[in-house]
């Protein structure tokens, strides 16, 4: 039958996306498949694309920093820090250790907060729904303390890691998830760092890539805490990663918080500012890996250029390569892992 002769010989695309749950945003893949096995990925952004970058050319410095909670907006915290540190590290303004600690606290809770709901969606992308309530019943005690950002001091401590175990109990030692995660989805280290694929995707493939260890900033190296490194390169690794992180993310809080030291939080700076003329760079470890920022001033009072180095953009560059030869339902587990923010991506 030559109909059916010339549909054998044709691409079977399938488009998952862009208005799908498991994109973990607005994203668009075309998936080429043979059978159920994948044979390449097309990834499509840019359905959400605002122009931030092409916004901070036309605001003020303290205005920018209202865009890019809009990235990232799970790390929407450490994006700002990144921000931040890049104008004053251009006016050469030192801010206060007491504003460093408090930085660092606020970046690890972001951090914790961002880890929780990644558990939360890929247990959920996996049909696992408890797990997903867990996620976000603790979750809700982190958004809190931001919304308090007051003396709430170590009560999330003694209680997250009192029920961590109910997270492993339900979902990590459930056979169907470790068959679904185990060996799917392998991102060798050296694909890794050619991607520029940091953050928990990078360190369960064997390369240490956390900003917080490699260019210590605010007081990232007056705390004890291990940057947690695996070598499978699978979306099992990438789960136990971020998992072992909430516990170090702990430990770095409950260092610093009982040992702010006095001083003022707040420094008084001109509504209007002008960041002399030059080429900056910044850099944290946010919740999915390094955010950068590049700016280029020309000595006025708006940025000449504003990029940020986002950390979704690399991870979605790894899906046509790690996805190939995997089941079509393997995407979904994959996409969880990795765990990229669609805003971050379209900027």
């Amino acid at each position: 039958d030559k109909e059916m002769q010339l549909f054998g010989d044709e691409e079977y695309v399938v488009n998952i996306g862009p208005q799908h749950p498991a994109t973990h945003g607005v994203m668009r893949f075309r998936v080429s498949l043979e059978g159920e096995i994948i044979d390449k990925i097309d990834a499509n952004c840019g359905y959400i694309h605002r122009g931030i970058e092409k916004m901070c050319e036309s605001l003020t410095y303290p205005q920018t920093l209202a865009l890019t909670d809009r990235l990232d907006y799970l790390g929407a915290h450490q994006n700002r820090h990144a921000l931040c540190m890049c104008i004053e590290k251009a006016m050469r303004v030192e801010v206060s250790e007491r504003v460093q600690y408090i930085r660092t606290i606020m970046d690890e809770l972001q951090r914790i907060d961002s880890h929780l709901l990644f558990y939360s969606c890929l247990a959920m992308d996996l049909g696992a729904l408890t797990a997903f309530f867990y996620g976000f019943r603790d979750r809700e005690k982190i958004l809190d303390i931001f919304e308090e950002t007051c003396g709430g001091r170590l009560i999330i401590i003694p209680y997250l890691r009192g029920i961590l175990h109910e997270y492993h109990d339900v979902f990590t030692g459930n056979i169907i998830a470790q068959q679904r995660l185990k060996g799917v989805g392998i991102l060798s280290r050296e694909d890794a760092i050619a991607f520029g694929a940091t953050g928990g995707t990078g360190r369960a493939s064997g390369w240490a890539c956390d900003v917080r260890k490699r260019m210590p900033y605010a007081v990232y190296d007056k705390v004890d805490f291990k940057e947690i490194i695996r070598t499978e390169g699978d979306s099992w690794a990438r789960y136990l990663i971020r998992m072992a992180e909430i516990l170090e993310s702990l430990k770095i809080i409950e260092q610093l918080i009982d040992n702010i030291p006095a001083g003022a939080y707040q420094e008084k700076m001109k509504p209007i500012i002008r960041v002399p003329e030059g080429t900056y760079y910044a850099a944290v470890e946010g919740s999915r890996g390094e955010f950068g920022v590049f700016l280029e001033s020309h000595g006025d009072k708006m940025p000449y250029r504003l990029h940020f180095r986002s950390t979704g953009l690399p991870l979605v560059s790894t899906v046509n390569t790690i996805c190939r030869g995997a089941k079509i339902a393997d995407l979904i587990a994959i996409g969880g892992t990795l765990d990229y923010v669609v805003p971050d991506i379209d900027r």
